[in-house]
């Protein structure tokens, strides 16, 4: 995952599918919470069930979802 760039603005978003950069979203911001669903939820405007909804998609996908309590970086 590429991470903001605030140099470079949304440039580096430019030819990838809105999909993938909303899943690169909600990851980063749910590491950032240290796996706080609500906070996370919160933060992107959306509802906690649309989050979940979202992460067991991208759980089925492969994608590794922090767990909650975990430390953020």
């Amino acid at each position: 995952m590429q991470a903001f760039d605030p140099e470079n603005g949304a440039e580096h978003l430019v030819g990838r599918p809105v999909a993938d950069v909303e899943r690169d979203l909600i990851l980063a911001t749910l590491r950032e919470t240290g796996g706080n669903r609500t906070h996370a939820a919160a933060m992107l405007c959306i509802s906690i069930r649309t989050l979940r909804n979202k992460l067991s998609a991208y759980a089925s996908d492969g994608y590794e979802i922090p767990e909650a309590g975990q430390s953020a970086h």
